[in-house]
C-alpha cells in the first residue's frame, strides 16, 4: 500500500508562515507528480498546487499564487509547500497526493487524477 505522510501543519496568526512536508512510505517519489489539496469543513476538496516529477512544472490555485511555493527534493524524497502571508480562509486540512506523472494532466491539477493520498494535516489561521 503506497502511503504519504504530511507534516508541518498547525496554528498560525494571519500573515504568518508554515511549511508543510510530504514524504512517502514504502516508495520513492521520483516518477510521481505530487499535488497539494485542501478541504475546509463543508467544502469540496480543492487544488492548492501541483508539481511535476522533475520539479520543472508547477501549478497553483489563483487564491494562493504569490503566497505559496511548492518544491521537491527528490534526493530527500520529500515535497514541500511553503505557505506565506497566510489568511483565515487558508484554514483547512491539507492533503498531499501522488500519481504517476503520465497519468495526470499537469495543466489541471485536480484531485480526482491522484490515487495515493496522505491522511492530511490541519492548518488553522486565526488571531
Amino acid at each position: 500500500q503506497l502511503q504519504l505522510v504530511e507534516s508541518g501543519g498547525g496554528w498560525v496568526q494571519p500573515g504568518g508562515s508554515l511549511k508543510l512536508s510530504c514524504a512517502p512510505s514504502g516508495f520513492t517519489l521520483d516518477y510521481y507528480a505530487i499535488g497539494w489539496f485542501r478541504q475546509a469543513p463543508g467544502q469540496e476538496r480543492g487544488r492548492v498546487s501541483c508539481i511535476s516529477s522533475s520539479g520543472g512544472s508547477t501549478r497553483y490555485a489563483n487564491s494562493v499564487k504569490g503566497r505559496f511555493t511548492i518544491s521537491r527534493d527528490n534526493a530527500k524524497n520529500t515535497v514541500y509547500l511553503q505557505m506565506n502571508s497566510l489568511k483565515p480562509e487558508d484554514t483547512a486540512v491539507y492533503y498531499c497526493a501522488a500519481e504517476f506523472e503520465s497519468q495526470v494532466d499537469m495543466r489541471l491539477c485536480v484531485f480526482y487524477e491522484y490515487d495515493y493520498w496522505g491522511r492530511g494535516t490541519q492548518v488553522t489561521v486565526s488571531s
